[in-house]
Formats: C-alpha cells, structure tokens, sequence
C-alpha cells in the first residue's frame, strides 16, 4: 500500500513536508521550517512524526527555508540517505542553510545576552556544523530527467518559475508490479517574472499537491504597483527620508534590483545610493548572475542572458544606479544608521522575522520622513504582516518600536502564482487527477482556491495537518 502523509504546509503556509511511504521505500518531498506565527514555529521544536534514518531520500522542490530549511535537523538526527534538487537549488541551498543556522545561533546568543527570552539559555533549532554535515548529502538532478530515488520510486523535475531552480515533481511509485502517480507543484510562479521563465507544463499525476499561498487573491496589475512604487521613492527622497525595503535574499532582491535599474533609467525615479545589506543575499546574486551567463533558457530568461554577456553586464542588470553598494560586513550595516541623505536600503529578511532588516526597521520606522515598502507574502504572525495590517506598534529586538513612517506592499512583484494562475496551472495537465490537494496557504486561501477547483469539477480537497491517505 502507498501513503502519502501530510506533515506540514496543510493548512499553513510554511514547513512543507509531504512523506511517501510503501513497503519499500520511504521518500520525502521537502523538509521546510515553519514558520510565522508564534503555534506554527513552536511545531519546529517538536520531534519528527518518523525516525528520519528510515528515510531514504529527500526531494527539495526549491531552496526557500520552508521547504529546505529542516534538512539539517533531520541529518542532526539520523538521516543518512540522498537529497535530491536542481544543480541551482543545491547552490542556493550551499548558502541559505548554513546562513540560516548561523541566524539562529546569532538570535540564541542575542536573547541569552539581553536575557529577554523565555527560555534559558536559548538554543538554535540547529547548528552551523548541522548545516556543514547537510550538504555532501545533496545530488543534482537536471530538469526533466528521469531518476530513481528509491526502490521503485522515479522522480522528474520540471520548471516551476518561482526563483532560480525552483521545480515541481512527478513521482511514478511502483510497488508489487502496480504504479501510480503523483504531482507535487512546490510554490508556482507567474509568467511574467523578469528574470526566469514561467512554469512548464508537468506530467500529469493520478493525484496532484497544489500550493494555495494566494489561493483567495488576484495580483493586481504590475505597471500599477511599480507606478505607486515610484511615487512612494520620490516622495521619500523629497522630504529627506530613507526607503528600507524587508526582501527575500533568494529572488526578491534580484527582482527588485532589477525594477530600480529600469526606474532609475527612465528617470521615473532619482538615482539614490542603493545598499544590500544582507551578506546571504548578496551570495545569491552571485548565483543568479553566474546562471544567467550560462544561458539556460529553463533557468534564466534568455534576454537576461544576452544583457549579462556584455563587458558591463553585472552593473547593467543589477546596478540600478551604477553604484550598488554592497554590505558584507557587521561595520558596513552599522554604518548604514549614519545616513544624512536619501537612500534606498534593500535587507533580510522578507516578513523581518530575523536578520539585520530588523535594526533598520528600529530605527526608521519611529521617523515619518522614512518609508518601508513590503514586496512579498507576509505570513500571519510576523512582524511584517503586523505593518500591513496596519500596526501602531511593532516589538523587536526586546522593545516596542512606534510606527510612524509610511508603509506600503506591493502584492504583484510576488513570484507566487495568483488564484487564477493555479487554476490555468491544474487545467493544463493532460489528463485530469483523481484527486487535487491543496496545501502551502492560510486555511481561507486553501478552502478558496479547493472551492474554484470543484467548481472547474475537480475532486479538491484541503488536507489535515498529519493526514495520512492512500495513494490510488
């Protein structure tokens, strides 16, 4: 009998784990962190549902944290078999992993100091040596090529279109002579992403896993938002202020270099000195311009590989004012909260959960001169859902910090597929699945995009958290 048991990202957003199980074999799609709301992150404490020595192999749709980020628990505590990912998953993961542990191991050090936590002393969820010992696990698998990850367990990766590498996977699960199929979609991304392709087409599958992260939503238009975007920067700059931008290392910040290039070109916008602080992010700009250069039209659009093969193509892509100031160092953050003039700081990280965004956010967010812009999906709980929603007051770093300057989100620079983009998604299969779960969102998004799917005739369904059900 083949199981599939839904371990996280049911009626979450994050900490995807999905685990198939036969009499042969035991596989693992995704082994991420949750995360967001103090209940989903305490789930992180708790012990794994399953010795993770008696997994065989792990299949990492793409490098974000709530899909990778419990990997080096689960080596810390037994696991001892192959991971799976695109060769650029795997380079991402080579940064993010080991970043993450050292953010934990910085946020435990940071609490026990300051003695505000709740727990003495504090602890990191895992270490730097955890993460170290995580990735000679890792193999590389090209997009599109059929592999055997365990006995009588095919995978095959296709584009995803959500960042660099990212995947969905198609498991053919054999087991005493009988087949079946599955789909995982992984977080899907949209078609207009200036730097990767959409996604393609996948196999069909007997049962499909689709993300559900805007499930309820419909992205506005982009010109829109980069419109306000633009109105918000020279209004910032007019009265002196400071723009900090909270953005993903993986992605966001790429993406948003790459629309302040093209405001800062057509003059939409003054050139500011622009600063990334985030040594993680920066590692990751590296990967993307090296995949760019390579030229692979699954991975990288190919007139963004055509920009980059000029003598310039660094500064021309990524530059937005052909001064990026790049800050690697503790010095060089410091020395961004002596800034007299307008600025344009981009930070980790995304939701200022953690990171150096949150020193920026304490002493911006207190001056109305100043502007914070959110550019991706908040997950409940966190502190940048708290400004979205519109929060006087937000507590980080063991205090409260006033609210005073302006905020604003942009909802369609998301690299998430919107409502109407996961339907196309599911409608484009071939052949239509037995069963649909939906999975990676809030429960309202979940229960709206399951309600579209039975209105299009599909069996849609919206897992429990520990759910196990039998595979056809």
């Amino acid at each position: 009998m083949t199981t599939l048991e839904f371990l996280g990202a049911a009626g979450t957003v994050t900490g995807s784990r999905f685990l198939v199980r036969t009499q042969e074999a035991t596989v693992l799609v995704d082994a991420g962190l949750f995360q967001g709301a103090k209940r989903d992150r305490l789930a992180n404490w708790e012990p794994f549902p399953i010795d993770p020595a008696l997994i065989d192999a792990i299949i990492i749709t793409h490098a974000h944290i709530d899909h990778s980020g419990w990997l080096p628990g689960l080596v810390r505590d037994g696991f001892r078999g192959a991971i799976f990912a695109t060769p650029t998953t795997r380079k991402l993961c080579g940064v993010l992993l080991p970043d993450a542990a050292h953010l934990q191991e910085e946020q435990a050090r940071f609490t026990n100091e300051r003695g505000f936590g709740k727990h003495h002393p504090a602890l990191p969820l895992y270490t730097t040596e955890d993460a170290a010992n995580t990735m000679p696990l890792f193999r590389s698998v090209d997009f599109e090529t059929p592999t055997e990850v365990a006995p009588g367990v095919v995978i095959r990766l296709t584009p995803a279109g959500h960042i660099l590498g990212s995947s969905s996977v198609h498991l053919k699960i054999t087991e005493n002579e009988r087949s079946t199929t599955l789909l995982v979609s992984g977080d899907l991304g949209r078609g207009n992403h200036p730097l990767i392709p959409g996604p393609s087409v996948p196999p069909s599958a007997e049962t499909v896993l689709v993300e559900s992260t805007y499930g309820d939503t419909r992205h506005p238009a982009a010109e829109q938002d980069v419109a306000e975007l633009a109105q918000l920067i020279r209004k910032t700059a007019g009265r002196g202020g400071v723009v900090l931008i909270p953005a993903f290392a993986v992605d966001r910040t790429e993406v948003l270099l790459t629309v302040l290039r093209d405001l800062m070109a057509s003059a939409r916008i003054p050139r500011l000195p622009v600063y990334v602080d985030s040594p993680m992010a920066l590692r990751v700009l590296q990967i993307y311009r090296s995949a760019a250069a390579e030229g692979d039209p699954l991975v990288c659009r190919p007139a963004i590989a055509d920009r980059l093969a000029s003598a310039d193509s660094a500064i021309d892509q990524f530059d937005p004012g052909g001064g990026l100031h790049e800050c690697m160092s503790v010095e060089e953050s410091k020395s961004l909260g002596e800034l007299t003039a307008p600025a344009i700081i981009i930070s980790a990280s995304g939701m200022a959960s953690g990171g150096r965004v949150l020193h920026h956010l304490a002493r911006l967010l207190p001056n109305p001169r100043n502007s914070v812009i959110l550019c991706g999906f908040q997950a409940a709980g966190t502190r940048g859902r708290a400004l979205v929603d519109g929060a006087s007051s937000i507590k980080m770093l063991g205090r409260y910090v006033q609210v005073r300057s302006d905020v604003m989100m942009l909802n369609s620079l998301s690299v998430h597929a919107d409502c109407d983009e996961l339907c196309e998604w599911v409608e484009s299969l071939e052949t239509r699945p037995r069963t649909v779960f939906v999975v990676h969102g809030e429960q309202d998004a979940s229960a709206a995009l399951a309600l579209r799917l039975r209105e299009l005739e599909y069996n849609a369904v919206t897992p429990r958290q520990f759910e196990r059900v039998r595979l056809p």
